[in-house]
């Protein structure tokens, strides 16, 4: 059985940066894309970053330059880099595992990151 668990999410002051980590448990067939999504309070789920299985990154606009995401395939864990985060980067982030081959999606439960102002 496949499971995501989020970890790293907090409160931090305009400015600050955070590091969330994801780590994937259970066995996923083929290769597969990792990535962060978000929710912010009373909006839908939009991509904030992906990675593929060979290292290729792609970020959604505003978090170019500011975001980071990396994934150790070793231990199967997947980060974001959270750096000069604002107060509209508030909302639940969450651990995605897309997998290629037939377009299955996982998902983690999600960490709430707060930015104040």
């Amino acid at each position: 059985q496949v499971q995501l668990v989020e970890s790293g999410g907090g409160l931090v002051h305009y400015g600050g940066s955070l590091r969330l980590s994801c780590k994937l448990s259970g066995t996923i067939i083929g290769i597969y894309t990792m990535g962060w999504f978000r929710q912010p309070p009373g909006k839908e789920r939009d991509m904030v970053a992906t990675i593929t299985s060979d290292d290729r990154t792609s970020y959604a606009e505003s978090m170019k330059g500011r975001f980071t995401i990396s994934r150790d395939n070793v231990k199967n864990m997947v980060y974001l880099q959270m750096d000069s985060l604002k107060p509209e980067d508030t909302a639940v982030y969450y651990c995605n595992v897309h997998q290629d081959w037939r377009s299955k999606d996982y998902w983690g439960l999600g960490t709430q990151v707060t930015v104040s102002s």
